[in-house]
């Protein structure tokens, strides 16, 4: 009987053994699972251990991204510096012929050509600009050869035709004149005007006159 106490005893110590080692503190288990050679358990939020830190890189060491812009090589290249000169001769020299003379282009250069081609170059540049204001101003038609063909416009069209150029240096300084004027790349003499007329002529237009250039008297 007494051997059955004993048994019993010894059970229920066990027991309670048990029971504390449910109840310990987590560094006390911690300290079993060590000894047990079983795999330590990290809960979520905790810290990695130190060990472990180690391998990580510190802020110092850690790669820094670059945020400098690489150049965009899709980026269209800038535009040419604008060809420059002391002179309107010299611009004119400068101002090279286009390969091909697109149809405005070349009703521009006609007008210039047929109407002040005797005329000094800033003569030349005001009767361009006339043809250009008109087709800006709303008041004529809106392209130049249709302002150049405009009916009882221009003296040279006959029949909607233009005569033949027989000077060709002549002609390479109107088309030189009519680019520069379409670019606006000199200054005009006669800003605004949309009408002039030969010197030797008095046509008796109520008109703003605005500057005479040679033989050209303009008006707007």
């Amino acid at each position: 009987m007494s051997r059955i106490l004993n048994v019993a005893s010894v059970a229920a110590v066990g027991m309670t053994a048990a029971t504390m080692l449910l109840l310990a503190e987590p560094g006390f288990a911690s300290d079993l699972a060590a000894d047990a050679n079983l795999p330590a358990i990290i809960l979520p939020g905790a810290d990695t251990p130190a060990d472990d830190q180690a391998d990580l890189p510190t802020k110092a060491e850690r790669p820094v991204e670059d945020t400098t812009p690489t150049p965009d090589e899709s980026a269209p290249a800038p535009n040419p510096a604008p060809v420059t000169a002391d002179s309107l001769a010299e611009l004119v020299a400068a101002t090279a012929r286009p390969a091909a003379i697109d149809p405005e282009l070349r009703c521009l250069a006609s007008a210039v050509y047929f109407e002040s081609r005797g005329e000094s170059l800033a003569g030349q540049l005001a009767v361009a600009h006339v043809v250009i204001n008109r087709a800006e101003s709303g008041r004529f038609p809106k392209s130049l050869c249709g302002v150049v063909h405009q009916k009882s416009q221009f003296s040279f069209v006959r029949g909607g035709k233009m005569p033949a150029v027989r000077n060709a240096a002549q002609w390479n300084n109107a088309v030189a004149i009519a680019q520069i004027a379409r670019d606006g790349s000199w200054k005009n003499h006669a800003p605004g005007a949309l009408f002039f007329h030969a010197r030797y002529v008095s046509p008796g237009w109520r008109k703003t006159r605005i500057a005479q250039i040679d033989n050209h008297i303009f008006y707007r």
